[in-house]
């Protein structure tokens, strides 16, 4: 459907939310589900060994769903600027409305958002996603929204990750983003070696599995970063400029693999310089008091200890008697 008369029909479309979607919600609810299911079993742990077992996979399992998570997340990159812009082509009528943008891994997020949302007789509230994923066409996403009649300025933001667009964004952006997502998925399977190892349990190539995801982390981070070394096209909207800077996604795996860096070093440290207090927090040091008090409940018969049994002695040999 196109513009007709200068009206926009209404269309039925399936809008994403800009941080948070169907995909990231599966992700923490199944994660959530191993969480609960562990807190089952915590009375069954006795002793301090109940809290070590709780750090242990409570943090395990926050590392694994923000790996996971950022993967369908829109905020690695942000942007919000308020303005007065058209809201249609070819109309000079003006709307006041608060535009962003939000860069994921899989494509981008265009929110126009209208102050108020009820102006020249139209509600302005709109979310529109652009996927550049490999199973998906980037310029028939926008082709598509050209033919459903998006507003003018959502237009006009995603028409700079076009292919044709002079700018270049789509192949800095989509590029960059493919690297991101492979080096986290190579994190991810780092963190399962890594949690094999502390179960077998390896302790010290563990904490080096750490180590290795948290590095591989980093690296995403990296390759996300590499559209910086590139000159951005500026979006204007008037006098008005739509800036962008790292997200909470960029934000959280940076501090997810700090936190991997610190316990995998935690960790070696420990296995050199104080072994015993490792296996303790990993419950594996036996505990020879309780070993004791266990031995001092043993029954013993009475009868034995009343007749003063005991084991019958060798006996000696006399030359004299041979």
């Amino acid at each position: 459907m196109t513009l007709f008369n200068g009206i926009y029909p209404f269309y039925p479309q399936q809008r994403k939310v800009a941080v948070f979607d169907v995909s990231t919600i599966i992700v923490i609810v199944v994660f959530l589900t191993f969480a609960c299911s562990f807190l089952l079993i915590i009375p069954g742990i006795r002793g301090r060994a109940r809290l070590y077992w709780t750090l242990r996979v409570l943090l395990s399992l926050l590392v694994g769903v923000v790996i996971v998570a950022v993967q369908y997340t829109g905020d690695w990159e942000t942007g919000w600027v308020k303005a007065n812009t058209s809201y249609k082509s070819f109309s000079h009528a003006l709307v006041n409305a608060d535009i962003g943008l939000h860069v994921g891994l899989g494509g981008v997020n265009v929110t126009l958002m209208g102050n108020p949302v009820n102006q020249i007789n139209e509600t302005i509230d709109y979310n529109e996603h652009f996927a550049w994923s490999f199973d998906a066409d980037y310029d028939h996403s926008y082709s598509e929204g050209l033919e459903r009649g998006l507003p003018r300025p959502i237009l006009y933001v995603a028409e700079k990750f076009t292919t044709q667009n002079p700018c270049s964004l789509s192949r800095q952006y989509r590029i960059s983003s493919h690297y991101a997502s492979a080096t986290l998925w190579v994190a991810f399977c780092t963190w399962l070696i890594s949690n094999m190892l502390f179960s077998m349990p390896v302790l010290v190539y563990g904490g080096y599995m750490l180590l290795v995801t948290g590095a591989f982390m980093i690296f995403s981070l990296l390759s996300f970063s590499t559209v910086r070394n590139s000159l951005m096209c500026p979006i204007h909207f008037g006098t008005a400029t739509l800036h962008i800077g790292y997200g909470g996604s960029f934000w959280l795996i940076l501090a997810i693999g700090l936190l991997c860096f610190v316990a995998g070093i935690t960790v070696v440290a420990l296995h050199y310089f104080n072994l015993d207090l490792l296996k303790t927090f990993f419950d594996l040091r036996e505990d020879n008091a309780e070993e004791y008090q266990e031995m001092t409940e043993v029954y013993v018969n009475p009868y034995f200890v009343n007749k003063g049994l005991c084991l019958p002695q060798p006996s000696k040999l006399n030359p004299n008697s041979i």
